[in-house]
């Protein structure tokens, strides 16, 4: 395992937490609560500590942000931030619409991530050149498309403008709305499925959202923040599109429901 790039060692690590969250799927899981509205079960806690234990064994000199286990391992600037399981409520729910994401921070970029599908048999992985996803052990290059015309909005935490962006006419003209509750769509964008995604948020060093970011940057992807910014400036957030001018038509209605 150390023989491997990183970029190798990202897709062992997605899919071993993938292997987990398809096996203990449908079961009755322990829940274990962050807040009134979010747990985490053990499906969560077993795929982290897959992935730990990998990545641990492949590089043991880098540090390691879990989503629920947090920080452990070296200092370091290198450092790999997992998400072992977005969509935590749809798999309880027995909604196979999930994630396990994995990206590698060297300074200030994210050269590396795999986010992988457990169901669909996919992963999504970016060597920081290009962005591919293997499927039975083939890679296929991800072309961002928008012709789906489908916008995913992330709603967990959401301002009342965001909430607004769903049932906008103007954005229900010319995008068909939808709400995943997964990252997974963020990587639908780098893969053509997805015209765009838009959340709102802090989401430098994010466990959940710097795979798929890395994705779509690497595929050619339109990323911005919420207000067009440079990403991880001013506001906050992300608007990511398939194309400048679904990202340019997203925006200009994001825009006006701000004012």
């Amino acid at each position: 395992m150390t023989s491997l790039g990183d970029p190798e060692v990202a897709v062992a690590a997605a899919e071993a937490g993938a292997a987990v969250v398809r096996r203990k799927y449908g079961e009755a899981h322990t829940r274990l609560e962050k807040s009134a509205s979010d747990f985490a079960t053990d499906a969560d806690l077993e795929a982290e500590q897959a992935i730990r234990e990998l990545l641990r064994d492949a590089r043991p000199d880098d540090g390691f942000v879990g989503e629920e286990s947090g920080t452990s391992g070296p200092s370091s600037d290198r450092t790999w931030l997992v998400d072992p399981l977005c969509g935590t409520l749809n798999y309880a729910a027995r909604t196979p619409l999930v994630a396990v994401n994995v990206a590698l921070r060297e300074g200030p970029d994210t050269p590396v991530a795999a986010s992988a599908d457990p169901f669909a048999g996919e992963v999504f992985w970016t060597d920081g050149r290009g962005a591919w996803v293997r499927r039975d052990g083939a890679d296929e290059p991800l072309l961002p498309s928008g012709v789906t015309r489908l916008v995913d909005v992330n709603l967990d935490g959401a301002s009342s403008a965001m909430v607004a962006l769903l049932g906008d006419p103007d954005f229900r003209t010319h995008f068909g709305p939808r709400v995943l509750s997964t990252t997974l769509a963020v990587a639908w964008v780098a893969a053509g499925r997805r015209t765009g995604y838009v959340t709102e948020g802090d989401l430098r060093d994010s466990v959940h959202f710097a795979a798929g970011i890395a994705l779509c940057e690497a595929a050619g992807c339109v990323v911005t923040g919420i207000e067009g910014q440079p990403l991880h400036t001013g506001a906050g957030g992300l608007i990511a599109a398939a194309d400048p001018d679904s990202h340019a038509r997203l925006l200009a209605i994001v825009r006006a429901l701000a004012v």
